[in-house]
């Protein structure tokens, strides 16, 4: 087992793997930029490194930096969290070469399921069901006009190094195709300084289902169930919940055997998530595969009473998992708490916090790095806490989340409380109507 780990990270997740850490008798190193000075994270690590200013390019995303924090504290496995680094090929690389350990997948693995056209070739050699589409990246105007024709409209523009919804275009009809060709291309290359695209058939409505998916070193995968991600907007998730209220079990034994599938094909090592899209008549098609812990692992951690960083760290030692797959035991719903005013767009609300109290009970669980007198960053991520609820029903559950917002307070920010007060209002939400189309007929209104 490993004796130091890096968290080359920040903010809540950084500080939820430190937790895990010291209950395991492992010692951590924090690295923060001069943003984050006062940040939990480096509170309660056992060491701290400033590896920069607050721009992410020269300290969160800068390998040489971190890569110096890890040799002075002799730290021998870094732990990258979700963003930034997570899913970056080269990083884990360089680690390798250092004789530190990723905690995640390989480089190639992350390589082959982080480029989707890659992942989406990897899957149909695998057997797994995709979206009808381009084979390949699409060349030119032209290439994207002859596909989408042939496929049929709707289509969706996709950046092949996309994520949080950037470098993605509906095109409804052809005369709006080059216009969203172009917009495409630009996004991609300012987000991910990659202007590669491929076109896929728009599944209209689709519920976003994942399954979360764990695999070892000695050649076990298995699967903890699923989650769904269908309340979005604009392509980032607002809510999570376990397990998905469209789910049946002949449902979930079909995805369940499909996830298996796409990790044990490519021999998958650590935790893991292959998202699907869900037409209205249950018809699945891979979406794609974060190689990474995501910001929803605890709603899975409830249902099925796992702590998935442990797992992590355990199957980055070598240590052999059971092989077991499971289904969910409870119901857990997630709402994400950002720093953000719902009732402006959902514009960003950076500032100092000057009063913060968050629920409690039981079945009441708060991931955060937020307290009274924390200033929330313009820099970074507007996330600023999580709130997981576990019930023995769905019914029940929404009912203690609506107590547990209702009780949760922060002042001096703008935040999305609110949004999620009036969700777990919604009636169509209660029956578990819902799909990715939702937040655009949702009624968002500022109570008077």
């Amino acid at each position: 087992m490993f004796k130091k780990i890096l968290i080359a990270n920040r903010g809540e997740i950084a500080l939820r793997v430190i937790r895990t850490c010291k209950e395991m008798g492992i010692k951590t190193v924090a690295v923060y930029s001069t943003a984050d000075r006062e940040s939990l994270h480096v509170r309660f690590a056992d060491e701290a490194v400033c590896i920069g200013p607050p721009s992410s390019l020269h300290s969160y995303l800068s390998v040489p930096r971190i890569m110096a924090a890890v040799e002075i504290t002799n730290a021998d496995a870094v732990h990258p969290g979700y963003g930034f680094l997570a899913e970056n090929a080269d990083f884990a690389e360089i680690c390798a070469e250092y004789g530190i350990k990723f905690i995640g997948p390989s480089p190639d693995m992350i390589r082959k399921m982080g480029d989707k056209v890659t992942a989406k070739e990897t899957m149909i050699k695998a057997g797994v069901p995709v979206v009808p589409g381009s084979e390949g990246l699409i060349v030119d105007l032209d290439d994207a006009g002859r596909v989408a024709e042939e496929i049929g409209y709707p289509v969706i523009l996709k950046a092949t190094a996309g994520g949080g919804g950037k470098g993605m275009r509906i095109v409804t009809k052809p005369d709006e195709l080059e216009k969203n060709w172009n917009m495409a291309r630009q996004e991609a290359k300012n987000a991910f300084g990659n202007d590669g695209i491929y076109i896929e058939k728009f599944i209209v409505e689709p519920r976003h289902i994942e399954f979360q998916i764990i695999g070892d070193q000695h050649g076990n995968v298995a699967h903890l169930s699923e989650r769904d991600c269908s309340i979005q907007r604009r392509h980032q998730k607002l809510v999570e919940e376990s397990p998905s209220p469209f789910m049946t079990k002949s449902l979930r034994e079909k995805m369940g055997v499909a996830a298996v599938k796409a990790g044990t094909f490519i021999n998958y090592e650590g935790v893991g998530t292959v998202e699907f899209l869900v037409d209205a008549d249950r018809n699945f098609y891979f979406m794609e595969m974060n190689t990474r812990i995501q910001v929803e692992h605890p709603v899975t951690e409830e249902v099925i009473d796992h702590d998935l960083i442990k797992e992590q760290i355990k199957v980055a030692a070598g240590i052999e998992i059971s092989g077991k797959s499971y289904a969910p035991k409870l119901h857990a719903i997630e709402c994400r708490i950002n720093a953000e005013n719902p009732f402006a767009d959902f514009r960003p609300s950076p500032g100092v916090i000057t009063s913060f109290h968050s629920p409690k009970g039981h079945g009441i669980r708060v991931d955060t790095h937020a307290y009274a007198g924390y200033t929330v960053s313009p820099y970074y991520d507007s996330l600023i806490a999580k709130v997981i609820c576990r019930a023995q029903t769905r019914d029940e559950c929404i009912l203690k989340m609506q107590r547990a917002l209702d009780e949760f307070v922060i002042e001096g920010v703008d935040t999305t409380v609110e949004f999620h007060r009036l969700l777990m209002r919604d009636e169509n939400f209660r029956k578990g109507n819902y799909d990715t189309g939702f937040m655009n007929t949702f009624k968002l209104e500022k109570p008077s």
